[in-house]
C-alpha cells in the first residue's frame, strides 16, 4: 500500500536494511570517502496530495499546500545532513489534478532565505509559472491559480531563483505534479495505482562527504556539483517490493549536472510510454533511456515471480566530452532494485498504440528564432532581470534553432510550452524524443530544432523563461526571458 506521509518520513530517517550477500552499494566511495549504503532501504513513495475542492466565486477550485522548509536528513543512517523540503524536511508531496480543472497553489516560505515555486512542465500564465521574477521572501506568502489545460502527463515543482537554484534544489526541493484525462482515455489500461503498480521515481546524485553531508563543488567546473551517491526519492540503496506483474516507474532526473542513461542490469527490454509532456503516439520497446537534468520519462517494466532486478544508469551518450566523467558521464551507478513477490497480480497488457500526436506547427509560416549555447550565455548574452530578450503573440506559431557550440553539453528548457522535437543536426530524433517535450538535450556541436505555440495568455509584465537546465549554467547566467503580449 502506499505509505503515509508519516511513514515516508519514518522511511527517511530509518537506519538501512542490510541485504543478503553481498548486496550492490548505492555509494561509490572516491575521493569523499562516503559511507557506503546497501541495498535494503525500502524504497519511500511521497504522500499523494490531492489538494482540497474549495468554491470561490461559484467556481470549484482544487488548492494545495506547500511550505518550503529547512530540515535534517539522514542519507546514511545515523549521519543527519542539512536538507530543504516541501511540508517536511525533504523533497514534497505528488500534487495530483485533472484535465479541466481549476487549482490554486497556496505557498508559505518557512525558509530562511528567499525562494519561488516553479512548475515546471506546466502551460499556465507567466504570473502563476513561478519563476525568478515570482521571489517569495523568509515568512512570505503566494497563491499562484490556473486551470489545467494540458494532456495527462508527469510534471514536477522547484525552486528558480536566479543564482541559487542548484542549491536549493540539492538540499532536496523537488515534487511531482501528476495531470490526469479522463478515465476512458488511451492510457487507461497503464499500471495506474499510486505507490502499488505507479511509482513516483525522483532520482538525484549527491555528493556527500565523509559524515553524510550534502557538499557543492566550490571549483566551478563545467556542470556544477556532481554526486558520487544515487538517491532514489532520497533514499540511498532503495528496494521497491512489487507485487504486480508489470510496474510503470515515472522517472525525473532531478539533479543539477548529471546525465542518466536508464536501463536493468539484465539488459532486459522495458516500453517507454510517455515523456516530459504526456504520453508517446505508441508503446515504444527500448532496452535503455537516456535523460538529461529535468527529463522525465514514464516506463513500464514486466517482472517475474520471485526475481529481483535492479535499475542501472549506464555511462550517458554525451558526444566526444573527455574526459566523460568530468561532464556527468563514464559511470554506471545502480539506482533501485526491484524485489518482485512470489505471486504477483496479474495487469492489463499495454495497448499498441495511445493515438497519434498532433502534427508540428507548420514552419513555413511559423516564427523563426536562433539561440546559440555557449559557455554561459545565449546569443552572447548572460541573464539580465531587467532585460526582455523578445515579445511574442498570444498562441504564435514558432521554430527555434538552438545551437550547442561547446565542446561539452548543455540543455534547454522552454517555460509554459510544450513543444515537439523536429530534428537534430537535419536529421530526425530518436522516437523517445519524439512526443511532446519541455526540456531536450544539447550535445556538443549540435543544432536542434523545435517547433510549439506561444502561450495563448496575454501578459507584458510578467515573462517566461528559456534556460539551460543544468543548474550551474542557470545560475550562472545561462538564461533568458521573453513576454507574450497581444
Amino acid at each position: 500500500m502506499p505509505l503515509t506521509r508519516r511513514a515516508f518520513l519514518r522511511a527517511f530517517s530509518a537506519a538501512a536494511v542490510l541485504a543478503p550477500a553481498a548486496p550492490a552499494l548505492a555509494g561509490c566511495a572516491g575521493t569523499e570517502d562516503v559511507p557506503a549504503v546497501p541495498f535494503g532501504a525500502r524504497l519511500p513513495i511521497p504522500p499523494l496530495d490531492r489538494g482540497t475542492v474549495e468554491t470561490s466565486g461559484g467556481i470549484p477550485v482544487r488548492t494545495f499546500r506547500l511550505a518550503p522548509q529547512a530540515g535534517t536528513h539522514e542519507y546514511v543512517p545515523g549521519k543527519a545532513a542539512e536538507s530543504m523540503g516541501y511540508n517536511g524536511a525533504l523533497l514534497g508531496p505528488t500534487l495530483r489534478a485533472a484535465r479541466g480543472e481549476k487549482v490554486r497553489v497556496s505557498i508559505e516560505n518557512r525558509l530562511a532565505e528567499a525562494t519561488t515555486v516553479h512548475f515546471h512542465g506546466m502551460m499556465l500564465p507567466a504570473a502563476a509559472d513561478g519563476g525568478p521574477h515570482a521571489m517569495i521572501d523568509p515568512g512570505g506568502s503566494a497563491a499562484p491559480e490556473w486551470t489545467i489545460d494540458q494532456p495527462a502527463a508527469t510534471l514536477w515543482y522547484h525552486p528558480h531563483p536566479h543564482g541559487s537554484t542548484e542549491k536549493q534544489v540539492g538540499l532536496g526541493l523537488a515534487g511531482l505534479f501528476l495531470l490526469d484525462e479522463a478515465q476512458d482515455g488511451p492510457g487507461a489500461s497503464l499500471p495506474h495505482e499510486y505507490g502499488v503498480d505507479d511509482i513516483p521515481l525522483i532520482v538525484q546524485d549527491r555528493r556527500l562527504d565523509g559524515s553524510g553531508k550534502v557538499a557543492f563543488d566550490p571549483s566551478g567546473n563545467s556542470l556544477g556539483t556532481l554526486g558520487n551517491s544515487i538517491a532514489a526519492n532520497g533514499t540511498l540503496g532503495a528496494v521497491l517490493p512489487a507485487t504486480t506483474q508489470r510496474v510503470r516507474l515515472r522517472i525525473l532526473n532531478a539533479s543539477a549536472g548529471r546525465w542518466f542513461k536508464f536501463g536493468f542490469a539484465d539488459h532486459r527490454r522495458f516500453h517507454m510510454v510517455a515523456s516530459d509532456g504526456g504520453l508517446l503516439a505508441a508503446p515504444l520497446e527500448l532496452d535503455a533511456v537516456q535523460l538529461s537534468p529535468a527529463e522525465r520519462a514514464e516506463i513500464v517494466v514486466e517482472l517475474r515471480p520471485g526475481e529481483s532486478v535492479m535499475l542501472r544508469s549506464f555511462a550517458p551518450d554525451l558526444g566526444r566530452v573527455s574526459p566523460p566523467d568530468a561532464f556527468g558521464g563514464g559511470r554506471d551507478f545502480d539506482v533501485v532494485r526491484l524485489d518482485a513477490a512470489a505471486s504477483l497480480a496479474p495487469s492489463s497488457p499495454l495497448p499498441a498504440a495511445f493515438g497519434a500526436l498532433p502534427e508540428p506547427v507548420d514552419a513555413r509560416t511559423a516564427t523563426s528564432r536562433s539561440f546559440t549555447f555557449s559557455g554561459r550565455q545565449i546569443n552572447g548574452r548572460t541573464m539580465d532581470m531587467e532585460r526582455i530578450d523578445f515579445t511574442a503573440a498570444p498562441g504564435a506559431p514558432e521554430v527555434w534553432f538552438v545551437d550547442n557550440v561547446n565542446p561539452y553539453q548543455h540543455n534547454v528548457h522552454v517555460h509554459g510550452v510544450q513543444f515537439r522535437l523536429l530534428d537534430i543536426n537535419g536529421a530526425p530524433p530518436p522516437p523517445e524524443r519524439a512526443g511532446w517535450k519541455d526540456t531536450i538535450p544539447l550535445l556538443p556541436r549540435e543544432r536542434n530544432r523545435i517547433a510549439f505555440r506561444m502561450p495563448r495568455y496575454a501578459d507584458a509584465e510578467h515573462p517566461y523563461m528559456y534556460h539551460c537546465h543544468l543548474l550551474t549554467h542557470e545560475d550562472q547566467g545561462m538564461m533568458g526571458q521573453f513576454t507574450v503580449a497581444s
